[in-house]
């Protein structure tokens, strides 16, 4: 009996160590852990390198309270400094690699660099954070040499506290790249790109820089000058001046972004020219400014034209130390071999990855909180970076930025649903069961243009369809309480997030999205007493819950009519690959079935847009659109639309109906396309329009089924949708 309690509490003591290492994030690349002991009071550390970033970490654990000369030894440095040989050839020979042996008496950290002592550091603190240290040695590197964040969203730009937050969350979870280069910002691009940042600024750009030193991330400062770019003398020395003040404000790294533009800005060799340029007489002279970055006009593979040669000539002309940013196949794609081998064979070099997620500036009625996957865990030695496209909600974004960060660490270790659950845990201690809950029901992007598409609500999902196939088929439905239990428990993390204090900046952005999932939860429950009292031929039972789900459904309708109201996607969706559908079918069955059985005649409500997208250009096909409050509009894509002669984009109506109005804005004001108005789709007429602050606008004097906007042209035409949209 003695022996087997000794034998649990040593198994208590090593699956103690082996649960701080399950802390660590991204996951080491190799551990060997024997044993644990228990957590000493003090230490007695020493920081043989000068890493000013290091000394910062260290002290934000080892104090003035438990650091003493008698404690525990702890010796932090790099390969520069004198530890004994056969420690250093543990530390693996790549850039930001680090050694961790831990012995009763002594820990010695060793980084290959000052990143790695950093990092081994970070390390080190979380072994640290709980009563029992584990024992054994960590032999740990990245992957990829550059991993994090393009700030490359539409929409509303991140706040400076919002970056500083996410440069404290790089540095905790080993990202050391920071793009900058939000769309919005008319300093990044047009039209003040040429200009200097005012004061105020300058000043906040200065502190994240300096913030972002402290946290090992390179801060990249990207320009945006493919707009309005004249390819001359006078543009080209704005930009080394723009790049010179950037210098001054502490800036050591660059990128120029010449993607979603149109025009003569898009010419391969002019951009080659340009950055050679800016290599020659700027990265070159400064000597410590890191190699400059590029983004392509034709940045993914359906958008490059094998006729122009543009990759190639990118390839060609542009100097091998220059990188080349890379969407994959399309905008938004999941990158693997065959699109690294496609596209690196093009330009000469390993692409660096731009991939865009969790950005939603195409689907922001919807959050993105699901596990970051879909990526091939074979493609390290392929590229030179990899950065993620966040959402415009900072905080929310982390929870899919913590994925990226382990999987540009350690690939082959790479676990999505794992990694997603330590993240909800990172984000929100306290409360992350109930963050679990409603993340795991709001990943999925909804129908895009990009079809792109996440799984959601996996578990759940089979247990709807049968309970589904159950009502259609009217057999007993078996899964019942399962399916209540899952509405109970929606309501309830709803309730508990709504309340909570855990990690107010979380739930400034996420709100408006858990009082919509709380009110479908209860708009499931409702429907499943529609049901019960159905089988208990309750009317009155069951028109109550009718009415109830009714005045729910009333409730979301207000709340996504009024919440997060933009030009693109306007409103709050929640839970609609599979929750959402599941209660709207059922709700439609339910009232049918309650109809035949007692003669009644009640309304079966559905948010169904009986009308449709009406357009010949491919890339167009699958845009959303968007019928609210008697107004049918286009969710605008945000790239650079194409108009080949007789390409057209409008909509076809349910039937023939009048209209009060209807209007389009393009991105330079344009009025090159043509209003043209069908009642058949074969015989159009072009009515009279007039122009207000950039909008075409018409005023059909007859009733119409099909509308549209042509390019009546011989010339093709190049442009941004702004607005498209018709009045009834």
């Amino acid at each position: 009996m003695i022996k087997y309690s000794i034998q649990i509490f040593i198994f208590l003591l090593v699956s103690t160590g082996f649960a701080q290492i399950d802390r660590v994030n991204p996951v080491p690349q190799e551990v060997n852990i024997k044993d644990s002991v228990q957590l000493p009071s003090f230490f007695n550390i020493q920081q043989l390198n000068t890493g000013e970033a290091t000394k910062n970490l260290i002290s934000t654990y080892f104090t003035k309270e438990n650091t003493l000369k008698k404690g525990l030894s702890i010796r932090v440095g790099d390969v520069t400094n004198k530890f004994k040989k056969r420690d250093l050839k543990k530390v693996p020979n790549r850039p930001e690699s680090y050694y961790i042996k831990s012995t009763k008496n002594h820990i010695l950290v060793i980084g290959r660099d000052a990143a790695g002592a950093y990092y081994g550091t970070k390390t080190l603190i979380t072994l640290l954070s709980s009563s029992m240290r584990p024992l054994g040695e960590i032999i740990d590197y990245p992957d990829v040499s550059s991993r994090g964040v393009v700030e490359g969203f539409y929409g509303t730009p991140w706040t400076f506290e919002n970056r500083m937050r996410q440069i404290d969350f790089y540095g905790a979870n080993k990202l050391n790249t920071y793009i900058y280069g939000p769309k919005d910002d008319p300093y990044h691009s047009s039209p003040n790109w040429r200009k200097p940042y005012p004061e105020k600024e300058a000043e906040k750009l200065k502190k994240l820089v300096s913030r972002a030193n402290l946290n090992h991330v390179d801060f990249v400062w990207a320009i945006h000058p493919g707009k309005d770019i004249k390819w001359d003398d006078k543009d080209r020395d704005a930009l080394l001046r723009k790049f010179e003040n950037m210098y001054d404000l502490g800036v050591r790294s660059f990128a120029v972004f010449f993607d979603d533009i149109s025009g003569k800005g898009t010419d391969p060799t002019q951009q080659a020219s340009l950055l050679n340029y800016l290599n020659d007489k700027f990265v070159k002279e400064k000597e410590d400014v890191r190699p400059l970055i590029m983004c392509p006009t034709e940045y993914n593979k359906a958008w490059s034209n094998p006729d122009r040669k543009y990759l190639e000539t990118l390839g060609e002309k542009l100097d091998p130390s220059i990188e080349i940013m890379w969407t994959g196949n399309t905008v938004v794609a999941d990158i693997d071999e065959a699109t690294m081998d496609w596209i690196n064979a093009k330009i000469k070099r390993k692409a660096f990855i731009w991939w865009n997620y969790p950005v939603s500036d195409y689907v922001r009625n919807h959050m993105l909180l699901g596990p970051a996957y879909g990526n091939a865990k074979t493609i390290a030695k392929d590229l030179s970076g990899f950065t993620s496209n966040p959402m415009e909600h900072a905080e929310a974004s982390k929870i899919g930025i913590y994925g990226v960060a382990d999987y540009t660490w350690n690939m082959e270790g790479y676990h999505p649903e794992k990694t997603w659950n330590k993240s909800l845990k990172d984000l929100m201690p306290e409360n992350y069961e109930a963050l679990a809950v409603f993340a795991k029901h709001n990943s999925d992007l909804g129908e895009n243009g990009h079809r792109y598409r996440r799984k959601e609500s996996v578990a759940f999902a089979p247990e709807a369809k049968e309970f589904l196939k159950s009502i259609k088929n009217k057999q007993e439905i078996t899964n019942l309480n399962i399916i209540e239990a899952e509405f109970n428990e929606m309501v309830n993390a709803s309730e508990k997030l709504l309340n909570s204090k855990d990690n107010p900046f979380l739930l400034d952005e996420i709100r408006p999205w858990v009082r919509q999932f709380k009110h479908l939860g209860k708009a499931g429950l409702s429907m499943l007493n529609m049901q019960k009292a159905l089988q208990t031929k309750n009317q009155k039972e069951f028109e109550d819950n009718y009415n109830s789900v009714l005045k729910i459904k009333t409730e979301m309708f207000e709340l996504d009519s009024k919440e997060n109201q933009n030009p693109y996607q306007p409103g709050i969706k929640t839970s609609s690959l599979v929750i959402t559908p599941m209660i709207d079918e059922a709700f439609t069955l339910l009232t049918s079935a309650y109809n035949k059985e007692f003669g009644e005649s009640l309304k079966i409500e559905s948010n169904f847009n009986p009308h449709s997208l009406f357009t010949n250009i491919n890339k167009l096909k699958e845009q959303p659109i968007t019928f609210k409050n008697k107004v049918l509009s286009l969710n605008p894509p945000l790239e650079v639309i194409t108009f080949e002669a007789e390409d057209f984009l409008g909509f076809e109506l349910e039937e023939v109906k009048k209209l009060k109005e209807v209007g389009y804005k393009l991105e330079p004001s344009l009025d090159a396309l043509t209003w043209q108005l069908s009642k058949d789709g074969n015989t159009w007429s072009t009515p009279a329009t007039k122009e207000a602050n950039g909008h075409i606008k018409a005023f059909p004097k007859e009733a119409v089924k099909f509308i549209r906007i042509i390019n009546a042209t011989d010339t093709k035409i190049e442009t941004r949708i702004k607005t498209l949209r018709i009045q009834f």
